[in-house]
């Protein structure tokens, strides 16, 4: 069913309504949040190698697609969620640079391979691996490359998850992110 709420913000397919997966539970990176990850990232999307983990409507990859990233890889455990994804790809028109794979976080982050120069990472906030999986993906980003790990705004990201640094945090409402590089010297 098309997302009433979820568009995609900006790019070759501003406007077009994501697909909503039914009888899942999400929370879609609001267009609010999308648009202020997007801001910052400037000019790092284009020609990019994404990687959207825990997908969800697949909202933050299409969005990176559509503004001019060269390849996305969807990574997402919920059937319904990844059949979604490749629906809204198909509406958008993106699919033909686009990889969705079915599994979980963080089992699946071994059957990928990088380097991804962006890695985005929303998973829900109660995630008890999402440190875990964050202190995982240094090996899966290029250098140069960037993660961004959206949160809730009243936990507190560590600085420094194995082989990455935090370079900035902002926070929208209830929601924030954490943009992380490389640890230099690493």
């Amino acid at each position: 069913m098309a997302g009433r709420g979820v568009r995609v913000a900006g790019g070759v397919a501003r406007g077009v309504p994501l697909v909503e997966p039914r009888g899942v539970r999400l929370r879609p990176t609001s267009g609010l949040v999308r648009e202020a990850i997007f801001n910052i990232l400037g000019r790092a999307v284009e020609d990019a190698r994404v990687l959207d983990l825990y997908a969800g409507t697949g909202a933050l990859g299409i969005e990176a697609l559509s503004r001019g990233a060269a390849h996305a890889t969807f990574v997402e455990g919920e059937a319904a969620c990844t059949e979604a994804i490749l629906q809204s790809l198909a509406r958008t028109g993106l699919g033909e640079r686009a990889t969705v794979l079915r599994g979980r976080i963080p089992a699946a982050l071994t059957r990928l391979e990088g380097p991804f120069d962006l890695i985005f990472m929303d998973p829900p906030y109660d995630d008890p691996a999402k440190e875990e999986v964050l202190a995982g993906l240094a090996p899966l980003l290029a250098p140069g490359g960037r993660v961004v790990f959206e949160h809730g705004s009243r936990y507190n990201p560590p600085v420094r998850p194995r082989g990455l640094q935090l370079l900035e945090r902002r926070t929208y409402g209830d929601t924030a992110v954490a943009l992380y590089s490389h640890l230099e010297g690493e």
